[in-house]
């Protein structure tokens, strides 16, 4: 299970909250103490909720969810596209776009617009556009992937999403929270951890910390995403057993019932032709002349009864 110790979190420098002045009243029960002016964070508590968090994460890829990382301070861009993009995931670090999740239709137009420009890319295209064409086409490009790289192949909501600085990223939380989305933060002592389901109190401005929780969310989606596959490849090796096995036993019955026909058919012409009982003359004869036999009985039958008409 993925997760993070005691000296782990004393080098990357968890402990380490804002200044005294700066603290949000709401987060005290996640403070130890304070050192010259700098709150000091409870580290037990730490562990806690961390672990809480990635069984969580685990949990959503089990079930096949999507996990989306935001976090576009300067110190989070590197952490959180590499984290992402190792367990391919869905990530934001330039600018969290208002209506990214509530009005996705809007983005999605403007994705489809960069996949556009793809294109013209790859055809060659491009190249065809007079230098300002494609000088306005390439600013346009550039703006685009640098806002919605990260989010391209979205093409439903995510299950739960991942955020460092809940004040930097309140309107990412704000619609995750209008969509029903579950949210785990990196929460330092100047958030509000009541906004969100899964908070981590701990240092949110330090590279190290940073890195040490988008390491761990990673790598507890990963986890999760194998108990996933392995989930996928049961049903389809069931479902691959059980279309087998109709397949057999359809082509098996027809066999059986051509055999039968077959052999009733063959029994048939290695027996000869049928034989049919004439009562009144009393003669077995071959189905093929059946009816001359009756008609030549009954003729015999007619003269005899003349006979004995004449006789008397």
């Amino acid at each position: 299970m993925a997760s993070v110790t005691m000296k782990e979190m004393l080098d990357a420098g968890v402990h380490f909250g804002h200044q005294t002045q700066r603290w949000n009243p709401k987060m005290k029960n996640y403070v130890y103490t304070d050192r010259g002016g700098i709150h000091i964070i409870d580290l037990q508590k730490t562990m806690v909720r961390a672990q809480k968090a990635a069984e969580f994460v685990k949990d959503v890829a089990a079930h096949g969810g999507r996990l989306i990382f935001v976090g576009t301070k300067k110190q989070a861009i590197e952490p959180i596209t590499e984290a992402a993009s190792r367990c391919g995931q869905y990530y934001v670090t330039k600018r969290w776009l208002g209506g990214m999740l509530t009005n996705f239709e809007t983005i999605k137009a403007s994705i489809d617009q960069m996949r556009k420009i793809d294109k013209l890319k790859e055809s060659g295209e491009l190249n065809y556009l007079t230098k300002k064409e494609r000088a306005k086409v390439e600013k346009e490009y550039l703006k685009l992937s640098e806002f919605l790289n990260g989010i391209r192949d979205m093409k439903q909501m995510p299950a739960a999403m991942f955020v460092v600085d809940l004040p930097k990223e309140h309107i990412a939380v704000a619609e995750a929270k209008r969509l029903g989305i579950p949210v785990v933060a990196i929460a330092d002592t100047n958030s509000d951890p009541e906004t969100i389901e899964y908070p981590i109190p701990g240092n949110d401005d330090a590279i190290r910390s940073i890195k040490l929780f988008t390491n761990m969310i990673a790598d507890a989606y990963l986890e999760g995403a194998k108990m996933w596959e392995e989930k996928i490849r049961t049903m389809s090796d069931k479902q691959a057993e059980v279309v087998e096995r109709v397949e057999k036993s359809e082509e098996a019955t027809p066999k059986k019932r051509g055999a039968g026909r077959g052999g009733r058919s063959q029994d048939k012409k290695s027996e000869g032709p049928s034989v049919v009982k004439v009562s009144k003359a009393r003669k077995l004869v071959a189905a093929g002349t059946a009816d001359e036999v009756e008609i030549q009985a009954e003729l015999e039958n007619q003269e005899s009864n003349d006979t004995e008409e004449a006789s008397e």
